[in-house]
């Protein structure tokens, strides 16, 4: 029986060690991703979407007069209250190019977050969602003249409800916009195997252009499509993309021997899409939603009254 146990446990060892190798080499390879083989347009070596949330009072003042400087356009998920800080200068916007997307009415995220406690995802169902969603496109819709097909989730959180009741709302964002972005994500989208819906995003805020270079090089080596995602656009404080940066980005990207094709999500989106054979976007209603978002717009009109 010993000399059974031995022999066994010989061969468990070498079965270990074995198994082990192979998983060190798939995740050596995994690590070593290899360049896509998507190709951009005019022989570009990937994509940049810079992206801004909130509607901050900076992105108008500060972020949007440097960025038209440089003939840049970049996508801007507003709040509605802030947008209306700034009307005027978010229709200008619109005229010079930018992207208006959608980032719900009032911003909810996790309850586990004190100041979202009395506007919690956890208390939300599929139906308010949508009414919210709808709500939001119809206010930019009004005021700045474009119906959004970019979305961008409040905190990156992607659900609602609680428990064994959570629920996906991607399936939602998917049915009504063209692109759904994340945020606080650790790489680039590989333009060949994204999913709309859910784009990564990685942080803008608070970063040196030299720090923004190695990812932009990063996903450069592998054709990727880099979105980078902010807050505040000033010379600094919290939650801000420093404009030195941003002017940075945009004069790196404007030089032709680095290969940048730099645009507003719906742009790239929209070209990813045609060359993976899709269909355009055409704003689907989402119709198995439809009639309990009727019901649940009643509910929400109360709130929000536009």
């Amino acid at each position: 029986m010993n000399t059974f146990r031995s022999i066994a446990s010989i061969i468990f060892i070498l079965i270990c060690l074995g198994t082990e190798g192979v998983f060190a080499q798939l995740y050596q390879a995994g690590s070593e991703q290899e360049k896509s083989e998507f190709y951009w347009p005019k022989g570009k070596e990937m994509a940049i979407s810079l992206t801004f949330d909130d509607a901050r009072l900076s992105q108008a003042d500060k972020g949007i007069p440097l960025l038209n400087h440089f003939d840049v356009k970049a996508t801007f998920y507003i709040s509605p209250n802030n947008l209306l800080k700034r009307e005027e200068a978010w229709k200008d916007a619109v005229e010079t190019g930018h992207e208006i997307g959608n980032h719900t009415v009032g911003h909810p995220c996790s309850g586990n977050f004190e100041w979202s406690r009395e506007n919690a995802l956890e208390d939300y169902t599929l139906q308010e969602m949508r009414a919210e969603l709808d709500s939001a496109n119809e206010f930019i819709e009004k005021n700045v003249g474009v119906r959004p097909v970019s979305f961008a989730y409040p905190c990156g959180q992607t659900f609602v409800g609680r428990g064994k009741n959570t629920k996906s709302y991607v399936p939602l964002v998917a049915s009504m916009f063209e692109t759904g972005r994340d945020w606080l994500n650790e790489g680039p989208n590989d333009p060949a195997y994204c999913d709309m819906a859910k784009l990564t995003a990685m942080e803008l805020d608070g970063k040196s252009f030299q720090e923004v270079k190695k990812l932009i090089e990063s996903a450069r080596s592998k054709g990727q499509w880099l979105i980078l995602a902010g807050h505040e656009m000033d010379e600094g404080g919290a939650q801000t993309s420093l404009l030195s940066t941003i002017e940075a980005i945009c004069k790196y990207a404007a030089d032709p021997a680095n290969g940048i094709w730099i645009a507003p999500v719906h742009q790239i989106a929209a070209y990813i899409k045609e060359e993976r054979g899709g269909q355009p976007f055409t704003g689907d209603s989402g119709g198995t939603y439809k009639r309990m978002f009727l019901r649940a717009k009643q509910k929400q009109a109360l709130l929000w009254p536009w």
